[in-house]
């Protein structure tokens, strides 16, 4: 890895999804790939779980599914998840009554796999069932790397989606209120402040309303994308992936930001921002939609001033998004003279780990396998990430194709591929030969990135933790999962009551000893070990 990418991964923190409740696949554990399972006419009956995006259309109205399905001899009754997926997930595999499928971001992680061993299918010794995931694996082999646990079994199927930038997270800035006020680009946090209690006081959007403008605006989580800890790069910490947990590296040493002191600064600033009321105060309390919802403004009129995102014509849509511009990180202090970083996150957005995951008590896994192998198809695979031919995507005819604008033009291209299709949570291949012209959306990302560039120059051998290739035993990934656990119940209430109330000066330190005892040392050191050993390998 060392020698072929410049990547960083941490531990993947994902979105929580909503379960409705799910049906056994049923059969035993020994049953054989051969055995039938419930028939709809020659269709086999499987059941599936997919963790999906709030604005995603339901399964049955995508067209190129319906294909897929068919052409599968498969007919799927899903169950469709846009929240609470993290908390129920364990009731539903302490119980083993699961689905024969499972689609989704780490929907099913490693550390599933080591808890719950003989609950999932070992598909390494089904890969001939599945002509494109060989295709996959011999074309890109660190997706193999990926899936492989240490054992040599596979679990869980990776994808790759080829386009994506070096990181997820762009910062942005309300230009247009900017020169309407006669301010500059801040360059530093003092700046900043500056700027966004102008932005409060001044009407700032110019609608004669001097109470409407939410100067400072995230998601409410600490890391993770389009979260505040990015701001982290202004002292000289590389994120990747936004460190939803913490993790990174820094001269070849795993850290943890959480307990570091320059988190402790972080938290200072964004309470002195609270405070003067510059920070949206429903912050902690919003979802997603709401946090993009109300960027969006009202017409000409914007709300928000500053804050984070995938690109603009996503985080304000295409009305306000012109108004907008991308900003390079900006240095903590003006007389900080060290390095800038940034979250890289090249590797997490062009692969992903165990997209799809097969239960072992599936009756008739030689149609799952079928079924799977549809979906890795390469003009499947741009279908399931910017949606069905035709309605989103243009066959040329020549072996080329194109995405097309969405059918609302007041819509931005990226809400259009959410609302069309599974999109990124999808299980793919998209092979560097496929020849596709991307939308607009993608094109308007590589652009805004360009202020970010300096900041993602990373060293892999120094700066990256290569998550991804990193297998633990099961018995280290069973302590690493209890103890991060541990350790993010105590981060995110500390987090919300630092920023929200102030404190983190008198209490930092108990918090470090509490931090400590929940597991955050220990897994560190595992964490190293593994480290060290794979550098070493490699």
């Amino acid at each position: 890895m060392k020698k072929r990418v410049n990547v960083f991964i941490s531990l993947v923190a994902i979105t929580a999804m909503l379960l409705t409740g799910c049906s056994g696949a049923g059969g035993d554990q020994n049953d054989s790939a051969e055995t039938p399972g419930d028939q709809t006419g020659s269709k086999v009956k499987l059941t599936a779980i997919i963790t999906k995006h709030p604005l995603t259309k339901p399964l049955a109205e995508m067209e190129w599914l319906q294909k897929v399905e068919e052409t599968a001899g498969v007919d799927i009754e899903w169950q469709e998840i846009t929240a609470d997926w993290g908390q129920k997930k364990g009731t539903m595999l302490a119980s083993g009554d699961i689905p024969d499928l499972f689609i989704g971001p780490n929907v099913i992680t490693d550390a599933d796999f080591a808890q719950f061993q003989g609950l999932f299918q070992d598909l390494s010794g089904m890969l001939e069932q599945a002509p494109n995931v060989q295709n996959m694996f011999n074309e890109k082999p660190d997706t193999k790397v990926i899936a492989t646990q240490s054992d040599g079994k596979i679990y869980g199927l990776p994808k790759y989606q080829r386009f994506w930038p070096a990181t997820a997270s762009r910062q942005f800035i309300n230009q247009q209120w900017l020169d309407q006020l006669g301010l500059s680009m801040p360059t530093t946090w003092d700046e900043l402040y500056e700027v966004l209690v102008a932005f409060k006081e001044k009407d700032a959007n110019g609608n004669g309303d001097p109470n409407d403008e939410i100067p400072m605006d995230w998601p409410g989580g600490i890391g993770g994308y389009f979260n505040p800890a990015v701001l982290l790069g202004s002292m000289g910490i590389t994120l990747t992936d936004g460190s939803g947990q913490g993790y990174f590296v820094e001269d070849g040493q795993v850290k943890n930001f959480l307990t570091d002191e320059r988190y402790r600064t972080m938290i200072a600033f964004l309470n002195k921002l609270y405070k003067a009321g510059l920070v949206n105060p429903e912050v902690f309390t919003h979802d997603y939609t709401k946090f993009q919802s109300i960027a969006r403004g009202e017409g000409d009129t914007a709300k928000v001033g500053f804050t984070w995102g995938w690109v603009a014509s996503d985080r304000f849509g295409e009305q306000l998004a012109p108004q907008y511009a991308s900003m390079p990180p900006m240095k903590v202090s003006a007389d900080y003279a060290g390095k800038l970083s940034w979250s890289y996150d090249h590797y997490s957005l062009n692969y992903g780990t165990n997209h799809i995951v097969m239960s072992a008590k599936t009756k008739n896994k030689e149609a799952a396998m079928k079924f799977i192998n549809e979906l890795y198809a390469p003009e499947v695979g741009m279908q399931v990430l910017f949606g069905s031919l035709g309605p989103n995507i243009k066959d040329n005819g020549d072996g080329t194709y194109a995405v097309l604008p969405p059918a609302d033009a007041k819509m931005d291209p990226g809400t259009w591929k959410w609302t069309s299709t599974m999109a990124d949570n999808g299980a793919f291949y998209i092979p560097d030969t496929l020849k596709l012209t991307l939308g607009t959306d993608m094109q308007e990302v590589l652009g805004q990135s360009e202020p970010l560039e300096a900041a993602l120059d990373v060293d892999p051998d120094k700066d990256v933790f290569p998550g991804m290739f990193i297998k633990y035993s099961t018995m280290d990934n069973n302590t690493m999962s209890l103890n991060n656990t541990n350790v993010m119940n105590l981060a995110e209430s500390s987090f919300a009551k630092w920023v929200t109330k102030g404190g983190v000066e008198a209490e930092w330190d108990a918090y470090i000893k509490e931090s400590e005892k929940a597991g955050l040392k220990q897994n560190l050191e595992i964490m190293q070990k593994y480290y060290d050993d794979y550098m070493n390998q490699n």
